[in-house]
């Protein structure tokens, strides 16, 4: 079996999700939900222990190759391997997804089809574990199912591959098509072949229908179609959350122990995931995250609104270590939960703000922005205006230190200037009057504290001189124009503080921070840069560096948190909505036009 790497691909249906390698072993999979405990986690494993507990294979005698990618326009999967006499074996492999009675059917199930290439000799390799405790679940064997009993839950395969087979793990010749569901604890009452076929046809349906619907750039379309289908599978549809990443702790850089749990819903990522989708022309997502804030704002009694939140609106995610498991290549330790819930980050307040104002202006919206709404948003701006110029954590979460945060003062900005823009749209003048005196205040604040006139730039901290690379994100907030010299110093000043000496690729920072000094560059900072460059008019350049990132992207076209600067191997959590996030923006902005090429 080949080491654990990130050349994996993603199946799921927005209930659950499943990661699967280059040889068609599911490696990660948590259930009934993304931020439940992993049923398969062999990513986190080592040596004997990953194939132990916890693994879900297919293998092929004698293996020689694999091949595998997506049905196109889907999230479906094909994988196929090779031995070395000519015999094949093709896994498909897919979550359920799909319209049934005036609603979307996501059950928690994962379905594989196995496809014979001549006569191939095959085992199932199938151990569902707690992986929290290392303890695999408890079989019991029915006619033509096996039921795993854990502690906290029951789940059943059924299939028509010989349960003796499974149990024991014997090689047989696959000498038809053999099929099987795995997933919640219940019987199926219909011929296994007959409800696996339509579920693959429904599913392939409701994929390519909905991508049909994307509004998708003329350049690099199948970069960005991979992307979109990412950004939906990160969506919790049950709430409207949507997660940072599908995994905990892929370290961002070797042997760092900077490994963070980000199977959670974070406001600020969360914001530019249904941005993205905007553009594209999904608004049905940030219909259904508004909802999931709009339940979160009742917090707002406390002082302040945490940053993250369980995908279920839960505030409380104790972070804690799993010693059960070895992490990635054995580079713990292992977190299940994240100590940022506690942390002060006052830009979530611009991003509450930010992710409901298109619900005023896009008459496409079933549901559009109302003043009740408008009302439960101004209760958020108060919040912005009460703390933009104090300290935080900023958007990088630093654990050992607060400091007033340029990004984060920018953010809120922003919630005051959007709640100006809203409160004329619905004609509103005295409340339209309000923030706009408020966020000319803020803006001549943070232009006397948060610009350098030394470095020409705007700083990471009011009265600082050291860089960040959300400051890129300026002009994309509004809060600047391009051409603004100030921006085009900020540019230049981030170019010679962040992109260390040879690298093509920006970092969020260089100072050290409690784990030392960073050792890869984040890869939402590389695009922010690109859309910057293009901002201040250096296009070819900008399209230079973003062909050169998207060779980045691992062979089915997904990007991780991080990557190493001189391999460009790829590190962090994994799938990251903000580095996919990161394609469809910069995408949209460089590409070519229809009307011009056709």
């Amino acid at each position: 079996m080949p080491d654990n790497n990130l050349e994996l691909a993603l199946i799921g249906n927005c209930t659950i999700s499943a990661l699967v390698n280059e040889v068609g072993e599911i490696v990660w999979s948590c259930m009934p939900r993304f931020d439940s405990d992993p049923v398969f986690a062999s990513l986190l494993k080592v040596g004997d222990k990953a194939s132990l507990t916890g693994t879900y294979g297919i293998d092929i005698a004698d293996f020689s190759y694999s091949e595998q990618e997506y049905i196109k326009n889907t999230a479906i999967l094909k994988t196929t391997l090779y031995d070395q006499r000519g015999n094949g074996l093709t896994i498909t492999d897919f979550a359920p997804r799909f319209w049934l009675y005036g609603r979307t059917h996501r059950p928690i199930t994962l379905m594989r089809i196995l496809t014979p290439i001549g006569s191939p000799k095959i085992r199932v390799r199938l151990r569902p574990a707690d992986n929290e405790q290392n303890k695999p679940y408890q079989r019991i064997e029915g006619s033509n199912h096996i039921s795993f009993i854990g502690e906290t839950q029951s789940l059943r395969l059924t299939t028509d591959v010989s349960i003796t087979s499974i149990h024991d793990e014997k090689w047989f010749i696959l000498d038809q098509e053999r099929y099987l569901i795995f997933g919640s604890d219940e019987s199926i009452e219909e011929p296994i072949k007959q409800l696996t076929q339509r579920f693959l046809n429904e599913t392939m349906t409701n994929w390519q229908d909905w991508v049909r619907n994307l509004a998708i750039p003329f350049e690099w379309q199948d970069a960005v179609i991979r992307s979109a289908i990412t950004l939906k599978l990160s969506a919790f549809e049950d709430t409207g959350a949507i997660v940072a990443a599908m995994t905990t702790s892929i370290p961002e850089a070797r042997n760092t122990q900077r490994n963070w749990d980000y199977r959670f819903c974070w406001l600020r990522d969360s914001y530019f995931t249904v941005h993205a989708l905007n553009r594209l022309g999904i608004t049905a997502t940030m219909e259904q995250y508004l909802q999931y804030l709009v339940n979160l704002a009742a917090t707002l009694d406390e002082e302040y609104l945490q940053p993250v939140f369980c995908i279920n609106g839960d505030k409380h995610m104790q972070e804690r270590i799993i010693d059960a498991l070895d992490g990635y290549q054995g580079m713990g330790p292992v977190r299940f939960g994240n100590q940022a819930a506690d942390q002060i980050q006052h830009d979530v307040y611009g991003a509450i703000v930010l992710s409901a104002t298109q619900m005023f202006f896009d008459e496409r919206i079933r549901r559009p922005g109302d003043q009740r709404l408008f009302q439960l948003l101004e209760a958020v701006g108060e919040k912005a205006v009460q703390f933009y110029n104090q300290p935080d954590a900023g958007l990088w979460e630093l654990r050992g230190s607060q400091h007033i945060h340029t990004f984060s003062s920018m953010m809120c900005w922003a919630a005051a200037d959007r709640l100006m823009q809203i409160a004329r749209k619905l004609q509103l003048p005295q409340r339209e009057q309000y923030w706009q005196q408020h966020a000319q205040t803020m803006r001549k604040d943070i232009d006397d504290n948060a610009f350098n006139k030394k470095l020409n730039s705007y700083t990471a901290t009011w009265g600082g001189d050291s860089m960040d690379a959300s400051l890129l994100l300026a002009c994309t907030l509004g809060y600047v124009q391009g051409d603004d010299p100030r921006f085009v110093g900020t540019v230049e000043a981030i170019e010679q503080q962040l992109r260390p000496s040879g690298s093509k690729y920006i970092f969020r920072y260089v100072i050290e921070d409690d784990f030392g000094a960073p050792e890869n560059a984040f890869t939402i900072c590389s695009f922010w840069y690109i859309e910057a460059l293009a901002s201040i008019g250096r296009h070819e350049q900008a399209r230079e560096l973003f062909e050169d990132l998207l060779q980045r992207r691992n062979h089915v076209g997904l990007l991780s948190e991080d990557i190493e600067p001189d391999s460009g191997e790829l590190w962090g959590n994994f799938p990251q909505t903000y580095s996919m996030v990161g394609i469809i923006n910069c995408a949209r902005m460089l590409s070519k036009r229809w009307e011009d090429e056709l």
